[in-house]
């Protein structure tokens, strides 16, 4: 019998294709988010499931299937799984680093981009039949040359950022919770303390995971801290930002302006976030390229195989699931 694989949401790639070569797959639904039962049914009826952000992966879920051998998530970020329980569980957990690394730091620079050339106001200004005629006073933006560019978090996707900020002719500073002395060398980056990175930037990009130590890690009091002509954007998880503070700090002019493509309670927005002039909103699309994409559904592809065989899928993200897992070929 073929091993069998639970698809919760369809994707694009190669990935799902890839999987039907040697197993049995279902999937949950082509469009949207799939239903918790159709989940907990698929976890039942398969060998191995792969998720998406937006599936909760828990104790009920792997409770509905104790062969269940494989998570792949289709994701960078996994804190939509319970690492803890999968772990204990003996169940391997992967995501798909890597695939959409340049697509998200671009994404970024186009954030910034958008806010400092103002080119949201200037698309709607134009749309409106507003245009008269060359006007030296109208929307004024910013010259990113020469300016402070700082990066919380240079892992993959944040030293692309980094890589990308320098070539517009920017200074780096950054913080992390790990020194980088490579970034710091190749780009003449210079690590510092938060406070300090805020203070000192008018351009803020955020790049790390979701856990209890960077949620809200830029709260009201970091927002006061920042120029008034700073720019904050955010590609990482929305609950990076305590969002209800930041609609505050746009509402008083405190802080130059924000670019979000995640948000705290997401899909919702917080109360008169969408109203304000101020900041760039899109949906949580950092990584939506024809290259991230494929990228992504043949690593999720290609570590539910791995599984199969008995390897070591490449993401593995719970290695300690492994002392519980006799039947993987660790190659020690």
């Amino acid at each position: 019998m073929k091993p069998r694989v639970f698809v919760s949401r369809h994707f694009p790639g190669e990935g799902i294709a890839l999987l039907k070569k040697s197993c049995d797959v279902r999937i949950g639904v082509m469009k949207g988010t799939c239903p918790r039962k159709k989940l907990l049914q698929g976890a039942k009826w398969a060998d191995a499931i792969v998720t998406l952000l937006t599936d909760k992966v828990d104790a009920e879920v792997y409770d509905q299937n104790p062969r269940l051998k494989i998570v792949a998530n289709y994701a960078v970020g996994f804190d939509n799984i319970d690492l803890a329980e999968a772990t204990k569980r003996g169940v391997l957990v992967t995501n798909t680093p890597g695939a959409q690394t340049e697509s998200v730091a671009e994404h970024a620079i186009g954030l910034m981009m958008v806010l400092g050339k103002r080119i949201r106001e200037a698309d709607a200004f134009m749309r409106a039949g507003k245009y008269k005629g060359w006007d030296p006073d109208l929307l004024l933006g910013t010259e990113f040359d020469g300016k402070v560019c700082g990066v919380i978090g240079v892992g993959r996707i944040g030293s692309i950022f980094v890589k990308f900020a320098k070539a517009l002719g920017m200074s780096i500073i950054y913080n992390d919770v790990v020194r980088s002395p490579d970034i710091e060398q190749k780009y003449d980056a210079k690590p510092v303390d938060i406070n300090t990175l805020l203070k000192q930037c008018d351009v803020i990009s955020i790049h790390v995971p979701l856990m209890p130590s960077t949620r809200h890690l830029i709260n009201a009091g970091h927002l006061k801290l920042m120029k008034k002509t700073a720019f904050l954007i955010n590609t990482s998880r929305g609950p990076v930002i305590d969002e209800t503070a930041l609609v505050s700090a746009l509402k008083r002019r405190q802080i130059g302006g924000a670019g979000l493509d995640v948000y705290e309670f997401e899909p919702k927005l917080v109360p008169g976030l969408a109203k304000l002039d101020n900041v760039v909103l899109t949906p949580h699309i950092a990584s939506a390229t024809w290259e991230a994409r494929d990228s992504m559904s043949r690593i999720a592809a290609q570590c539910v195989l791995a599984a199969f065989k008995g390897e070591v899928p490449e993401a593995l993200v719970n290695k300690d699931v492994l002392q519980k897992n006799p039947w993987i070929k660790t190659g020690a």
